[in-house]
Formats: C-alpha cells, sequence, structure tokens
C-alpha cells in the first residue's frame, strides 16, 4: 500500500520547513586564512576577515580547535590572540572565523556556582544551562539617567561603617601592598554585607587562593547566594581580561532584575596587566611606566558599568582591589584608579606590621559619597575622630622621644588622652561583625 496523500503531503511540509531553517542558519560562504607567524601569544593570519572583538577558530594538524579573538589588525593581517592553550599548533594552521563575540551566560541558576574565564564550571556541579546570554562589554548608560547614591551599605566593618560609609551603588578601591590583610578585609565585607547577591572576580591572583577564599571566606553559607569567576594568573591575558568582564556581566544582570549585588574584584591591578601583555604584543606603543594607553582606556570602561542601574532599581556595590607596586601608591593604575572611582580605602603596612587589623589608614582613604548619605551629626563625629587621630599621628616622634612636654598644647594632650580608645575603635576581630548602628554608637560614645 502506498503512503496517503494526506500523509505525503505532510512529510514534504515538514521537509520544507527543515530546508528553510537551515538556510536560515547559514552564514554563507566562509573564507579561511591561516597562521603565517606567532610571536608569544599573539598570533598572525592572513587570508579571512573579522571585525575586532570577533571569534576565530585556529585549527591545529591534530584537528583540535583553539578558540581565538582579533585585537587588532595592520594591512592584511589580524592579529589574534588565544584564550587557551596553543601547544601543538604549527605554521599555515587554518584559521576559520565563526562571526560569533564572547558572550556571558546568566541567570539564577549562577548562584553557588564557581566558573572560569569562559563561564564554564569549575565547581564540578554539572553542566551549567543556558537560559540568558548577554555581551561581555555590557552596555553604555546616559549618566543622566542613573539613579544618584542615597543609601548607605552595612559592610560590617566598624572602620568603614562610621568613618568611611559606603552607599549603595559606590565603587570604592582597595589599595594594598602584598601580606597587608586584603583578602581578609574582603573576607569580611563578602560575609557581613548587607547585599542580596554577591559576585566575586579572582582575576590573575594565585591559584591556591581561590578554594581558600570559597570555604573560608565565603562559607556554605555566603556561597548559597554568590557566584565566584576564578582566573588565575596561569590563564592568558585575553582570559584573564574576559574574567572581569564576565563577573560584572553576572552582577549586571542581578542589577537589572532590582537586586542589591556586591561586586568584589580582585584585582583591578591583574585585569591592566592583561590588556597591558596585549597591547604590547600587538606593537602598540608604551606610554607610562611601560603601559599602553589603551589600558587607561580599558579601566574606565569596566568600572562605569557598575553602579545604580536607569530602572528596577537595583545597584552593583563594587570593591576593586589595587596592588599597590613596593607600596607605591603613584603607581600608574592606583593613580587612574583614583581617579576613576568613587573612593578609596588604602592600607598600611606599618599598621599591619604592628598587629592592627583590619590595618586601614584612616588619614589616607576617603569615601567621596559619604557627605550625601550621612547626617550632619555622623559627619561631625567622623570629622572630630579624624582630626584627633591625626593630630597625634603628626606628632608621634615628638612624643615617643619625650620631646612633647604635656600642657604645652591643649589639642595635642586630648589627643595623646584619646588615642588608646581611637585605635581600639578602628580594631576588629575578623569574625565579629559590626552593623551600621553599631558603628555609629561605639562612634558617638567616644565624644559623649
Amino acid at each position: 500500500m502506498g503512503i496517503p496523500q494526506s500523509d505525503r503531503a505532510g512529510i514534504w511540509t515538514e521537509r520544507l520547513k527543515q530546508c528553510h531553517q537551515r538556510v536560515g542558519e547559514s552564514r554563507g560562504l566562509v573564507v579561511e586564512g591561516k597562521i603565517t607567524r606567532m610571536i608569544g601569544l599573539t598570533l598572525e593570519a592572513v587570508g579571512c576577515r573579522a571585525a575586532i572583538g570577533g571569534q576565530c577558530d585556529v585549527i591545529s594538524s591534530t584537528g583540535e580547535r583553539i578558540e581565538s579573538e582579533v585585537v587588532g589588525f595592520a594591512g592584511e593581517s589580524l592579529y589574534l590572540m588565544p584564550t587557551g592553550d596553543i601547544r601543538g599548533l604549527e605554521q599555515d594552521a587554518r584559521v576559520v572565523p565563526t562571526g560569533r563575540v564572547c558572550e556571558a551566560i546568566v541567570g539564577d541558576h549562577l548562584l553557588g556556582r564557581v566558573l572560569d574565564g569562559a563561564g564554564r564550571p569549575l565547581d564540578g556541579k554539572g553542566r551549567l544551562h543556558a537560559i540568558e546570554r548577554r555581551p561581555l562589554t555590557g552596555k553604555v548608560f546616559n549618566p543622566l539617567t542613573r539613579t544618584p547614591i542615597r543609601k548607605p551599605l552595612d559592610v560590617g566593618v566598624r572602620a568603614i561603617n562610621a568613618l568611611l560609609t559606603v552607599g549603595r551603588g559606590q565603587r570604592l578601591g582597595l589599595f594594598a601592598g602584598s601580606g597587608v590583610g586584603k583578602s581578609v578585609l574582603l573576607g569580611m565585607m563578602t560575609r557581613y554585607t548587607d547585599a542580596d547577591i554577591t559576585v566575586v572576580g579572582l582575576i590573575g591572583e594565585r591559584g591556591r587562593e581561590v578554594k581558600e577564599f570559597v570555604e573560608n571566606s565565603l562559607g556554605e553559607e555566603g556561597m548559597a547566594r554568590a557566584v565566584v569567576v576564578a582566573v588565575p594568573a596561569d590563564n592568558t591575558p585575553l582570559r584573564r581580561m574576559h574574567g572581569a568582564m564576565l563577573a560584572t556581566s553576572i552582577a549586571e544582570h542581578f542589577r537589572d532584575q532590582g537586586k542589591h549585588v556586591l561586586l568584589l574584584m580582585d584585582s583591578l591591578t591583574r585585569f591592566a596587566q592583561a590588556q597591558r601583555e596585549i597591547a604590547l604584543a600587538i606593537n602598540e606603543p608604551p606610554a607610562t611606566k611601560g603601559y599602553p594607553p589603551s589600558v587607561f582606556a580599558k579601566l574606565p570602561q569596566l568600572v562605569e558599568r557598575a553602579g545604580n542601574g536607569d530602572k528596577g532599581g537595583g545597584s552593583i556595590t563594587a570593591f576593586y582591589t589595587v596592588l599597590a607596586e613596593g607600596d607605591d601608591q603613584n603607581d600608574p593604575i592606583a593613580d587612574a584608579a583614583r581617579a576613576i572611582l568613587d573612593g578609596h580605602i588604602v592600607l598600611s603596612r606599618r599598621l599591619a606590621e604592628s598587629g592592627h587589623y583590619p590595618a586601614i589608614d584612616i588619614e589616607a582613604s576617603i569615601s567621596r559619597a559619604m557627605n550625601d548619605i550621612t547626617s550632619k551629626e555622623h559627619q561631625e563625629s567622623a570629622r572630630a575622630f579624624k582630626q584627633l587621630y591625626s593630630l597625634y599621628r603628626q606628632n608621634q616622634d615628638l612624643i615617643n622621644v619625650g620631646a612633647y612636654e604635656p600642657g604645652n598644647d591643649e589639642r595635642i594632650d586630648a589627643a595623646i588622652q584619646a588615642i588608646p580608645e581611637l585605635e581600639r575603635f578602628l580594631r576588629q576581630d575578623m569574625n565579629t561583625p559590626v552593623s551600621q548602628e553599631e558603628s555609629l554608637a561605639e562612634l558617638d560614645e567616644l565624644f559623649l
């Protein structure tokens, strides 16, 4: 028996639909190129065309596809930067433009997960199912549509709550050299900050710190409402940059849902160094202490994506760690970061070596949004604290060697009498949170 006429019509209709779908998905003719030169991690290809930021697959002799991104061009040559391992790559390897750009997988299913710079899971908890994607580069805000910073954010650290009050949507730099308690302070803010979601970007740091941060700083309870993007120092510079942008894209997604997000980026310096490696590899001339101009253009493009949104009531409060090389606060990246951030918290090696934790240098730190989100009484108390503390520090050497005689200056006498309580106020155990209300109450008690 033959197939009924009605069934044959249905089969042909289905086949036509499939053909139409395949034609719609077709990208047309793809012109392949080949690798002509490799210097360091930079691949030079000829024979094909692709836009800046576009992805290409480089086919090795074993047939393995190596993902790469277009980072520049000159004449007929494209400059590619691989995102993974390039061992086994040979001269004249095929280059196939894919027509894609790097995107971030976002969604609530990311909560509790640890990802690499490409958005792949590192925690062994199974695959991620893409529900929504958004570009890694984010979107540009009209500055007039942003919601102003109007509400304080409780970070659980007494010195910051009282003297360097942080607002929802503020972006601050955490300036520190090595070994002065930067990671400990980040961990405290991660556990104690009053935020709906925490997004952590561990960019270019030591690989062992990832597991320590997840287990010790976040813990099981903190990890339940957190997303961690970990791109250690042994990753390619392009992957490190993608990691910072991925963490920011994930934070943007939750902000657009109306949630208050805490974004911790450790570190902004490693992000800048990754861009420097890429820029120098494609022969961009260095300008400031070995940093090409593109580095100082990329920093505000990343930082400006944080902050309050223009709709939905969500916010991204961001802390970016900045590594002061040799404790030099005039390092080009540190200097550029101070200019584009809404304040900075400086950690002092002198305080850390004396056992003072957190080692926050109150004199060198500032929150530019504090006057907009605190009461006049709070501001006066904080100003009085800083004046007494600074006055003692300015005369500390004279006091220690006995060159100052009590009674010569009433202000210095008051500072000497108050300094034990001021230093006690600035110290805090890492396992003991202090709320905003408790911080202000203790500050007021100092001047009763």
